[in-house]
């Protein structure tokens, strides 16, 4: 097992995790623009295109016959498998869940996902809170608890979402590859199943390729779409604490709650807007905390001999 990451979070990973969040807040937007496809289908072209983008980028970087001896490594490959069904699983429910008309719904999720990022920081990497942090914990805890009885009666989605993606989180920190390898070990490990299942229900898959309409520009994009914000994330994941990810995991949310309440019109009720408002409200005490521990151990290693 990979050593955890330091307690202090780097300005770097910060970003990282900030613009992973901020594409995936943003991206049912693209996922609505692909509403005409079955989700497997998407899911299956973004695995695809996502493969070719991650394995050109390790041929310009002179890292793919090194990515691929990875294959030769049991450990390594079953890790990969797992992370990547999961992923695929993750990606799957939150696309149907966009073409369905719960993007609240999927928001919610991923509310909820910091909190298993949490707990699973606490169980498996040692991680610990502060009494401030554990304080705004509670409150986002309670703003969530908010949504619950709005929600399309039990909030599976928003359950399963938030329970994949975060053990996503855990599996991909017990490898010892970074972000770009790993990833690239993922989609081409699932790329046999997303060919075979084009290939079986597409059978004019050549020719919606060699369309140049929109839709075909599109699904040629979800390699970038996919590609970049997990990245960022796995670049985070292994240089920040999970429950500072956990935290800066709120912006996602936060963006598809505003998008599928002001942009496509889901239901919006009182109870959302006071979840929303403690979410914040939550996220501005964790910020607070975080800066008195930096000033605190600044203070303490100026007085250092």
């Amino acid at each position: 097992m990979t050593s955890p990451p330091p307690s202090t979070p780097s300005p770097s990973g910060i970003t990282a995790a900030l613009g992973a969040f901020f594409l995936w807040g943003v991206l049912p937007i693209y996922w609505k623009s692909l509403q005409a496809m079955p989700a497997p289908h998407i899911i299956a072209h973004r695995t695809l295109w996502a493969l070719a983008l991650l394995w050109v980028v390790l041929i310009i970087q002179g890292n793919a016959i090194a990515t691929l001896r990875h294959l030769r490594q049991p450990r390594i490959v079953a890790w990969h498998l797992l992370s990547g069904t999961l992923l695929a699983g993750n990606w799957l429910l939150y696309v149907w869940a966009t073409l369905h008309e719960r993007i609240i719904e999927a928001a919610l999720g991923y509310y909820l996902n910091p909190f298993f990022n949490m707990l699973f920081g606490y169980l498996l990497f040692s991680e610990r809170q502060t009494r401030l942090q554990k304080t705004s914990i509670a409150i986002a805890l309670a703003g969530v608890l908010c949504q619950f009885h709005v929600s399309q009666g039990f909030p599976w989605v928003a359950i399963t979402l938030a329970l994949s993606f975060a053990l996503y989180a855990v599996v991909r920190k017990k490898s010892p590859l970074t972000s770009l390898p790993g990833l690239s070990l993922e989609t081409l490990l699932l790329a046999p199943i997303a060919l075979y299942w084009l290939t079986v229900t597409t059978p004019t898959l050549d020719a919606t390729l060699r369309a140049a309409d929109t839709q075909t520009i599109l699904l040629l994009c979800t390699g970038f779409a996919t590609a970049i914000p997990l990245l960022l994330f796995g670049y985070a994941a292994r240089t920040i604490p999970l429950t500072t990810l956990g935290i800066l995991q709120f912006l996602g949310p936060t963006l598809q709650f505003l998008i599928g309440w002001m942009m496509y019109r889901e239901t919006m009720t009182i109870s959302r807007t006071v979840s929303f408002l403690l979410i914040w409200c939550a996220i501005g005490i964790y910020a607070y905390s975080l800066r008195q521990i930096r000033q605190r151990r600044e203070a303490s290693s100026k007085t250092e001999p």
